[in-house]
């Protein structure tokens, strides 16, 4: 079947965070005792399903989801991490021209769990949204990528099947298992070469569709 869509994440695949994995920063600061896998699901779907008033709020969530009180200092501590990240992030060096070659050939998608603060002030910075067809972002949608009707119906609203639709993303956890769910093919992004998966590159410049 001939590719006629391009779904990417956003963090970790075409923008980098401003602070190393701030996801498992979190985990940390919170000490949370699970296997990453678990925790991430969980704590994203806390997170990154609705549109929270203030980040402080979204943490507050956070931690009732896996029954902590978080003091103030220790919001005050997440929060100023989360901030930083976003706004030390920038895109990739590949980044912008890849998009700018695969949007003469494919409709590119734009699909992120994320809050509702970080993802939109990222793209304005750097006028991401211009290269996309459909910007679908979890905290709006209410939906993670792992729930199967995200990616279809990503697919019906741009009326393409699924398997003419590949997903590239960082996260096996967040984004492979999403398109696993579904029967889409994936590539995962993975920059430091550490993971177990085919097929997978290094650099956006290396796919090959």
């Amino acid at each position: 079947m001939v590719t006629k869509a391009i779904i990417f994440d956003l963090w970790g695949t075409l923008v980098e965070n401003g602070v190393h994995s701030p996801i498992k920063q979190v985990k940390n600061i919170l000490n949370i005792r699970l296997p990453f896998s678990e925790y991430v699901i969980r704590m994203e779907k806390a997170m990154m399903t609705q549109d929270f008033p203030t980040l402080k709020d979204a943490f507050i969530a956070v931690g009732k989801e896996f029954d902590i009180e978080c003091p103030d200092f220790i919001l005050d501590e997440l929060v100023g991490m989360w901030n930083k990240s976003w706004m030390l992030a920038e895109p990739y060096e590949e980044t912008i021209q890849v998009l700018e070659d695969l949007g003469a050939q494919y409709k590119l998608i734009l699909l992120s769990n994320t809050d509702s603060f970080s993802a939109l002030k990222v793209m304005e910075k750097y006028n991401l949204d211009q290269y996309f067809e459909v910007i679908s972002l979890s905290c709006k949608t209410g939906l993670l990528k792992t729930n199967p009707e995200c990616l279809r119906g990503i697919a019906h609203d741009l009326d393409v099947q699924i398997d003419e639709c590949i997903m590239v993303g960082d996260s096996i956890e967040s984004d492979i298992k999403a398109a696993e769910l579904v029967g889409m093919k994936a590539i995962l992004i993975d920059r430091r070469n550490s993971r177990d998966y085919s097929p997978k590159v290094r650099d956006l410049r290396d796919m090959k569709l």
